[in-house]
């Protein structure tokens, strides 16, 4: 009895007992979550995406076109796009990030002259440009939004059915800061709608203490760097200039869309 005893002890001792519980088989790693965008960055369905994609595809298309960048022929010159803000006279971004200055070359050397002129009679003064190209279709949408009798309009944009000089990329409207990036006092804003505004009336208008002799000055100077350059005014807008005819610009030029 004493044997069996201590052969079953033994068998006990020495053999796995079949109800141990089953160790769990190891499990194949989860499949990765995919991945988390980082903070800050930027998706491809982002609105700034959206909008850098839109301004780097008008710049090809510009450069496609042959028409050049200003600032890579002169930095100096102050690039200020108003339709690339809200401070113009339609109150909203037209531009969106587009906020370059583009023009034909020939037109681009003209403006890079008269940064040379202006430098070299003031050289704390700089050139500021709130317009360059302007492409059709942002033609139309300006000619739809300005609330003028179409004989009052005209004066002071040009009907998209005819084109402006902007739309070639051969006109620029711009100003005179100072070394303090403040612009020089011209009577009125850029984009004033009224006779303030005009060139043709100036004299007038200072007999009439409407505009002051400093402000008229101002525009001088602004018009006589311009004009030894190469471009020409127009009566309604102390800042537009043009850097050939329509005609000539149609006959040199494709009209930008």
């Amino acid at each position: 009895m004493l044997l069996r005893t201590i052969f079953a002890f033994l068998f006990l001792l020495f053999v796995p007992c079949s109800c141990e519980t089953e160790r769990a088989k190891p499990q194949p790693p989860s499949p990765s979550p995919p991945d988390t965008p980082r903070i800050g960055s930027v998706q491809p369905d982002s609105p700034a995406t959206v909008r850098d994609t839109a301004a780097s595809e008008l710049e090809r298309s510009l450069l496609a076109a042959g028409l050049v960048d200003v600032q890579q022929l002169d930095s100096s010159i102050v690039i200020d796009l108003r339709y690339s803000t809200t401070d113009n006279f339609l109150g909203f971004d037209v531009y969106g990030d587009f906020d370059r200055c583009f023009l034909q070359p020939d037109v681009a050397e003209k403006l890079v002259k008269a940064q040379s002129l202006l430098k070299k009679k003031y050289p704390y003064y700089s050139l500021v440009v709130y317009d360059a190209v302007r492409p059709l279709r942002i033609q139309r949408l300006m000619w739809d939004t300005l609330k003028l009798p179409p004989g009052q309009k005209q004066k002071y944009l040009s009907n998209p059915a005819n084109g402006s000089l902007h739309n070639f990329g051969a006109a620029v409207d711009v100003g005179i800061i100072d070394e303090n990036n403040i612009p020089l006092d011209f009577g009125t804003k850029y984009d004033y709608f009224g006779e303030l505004a005009h060139p043709e009336k100036e004299e007038q208008l200072l007999d009439e203490g409407r505009i002051s002799h400093r402000q008229l000055l101002n525009r001088e100077l602004l018009r006589e760097v311009m004009r030894k350059a190469g471009f020409s005014g127009i009566q309604t807008e102390w800042w537009h200039f043009n850097a050939c005819s329509r005609a000539a610009a149609k006959e040199r030029y494709k009209i930008v869309e």
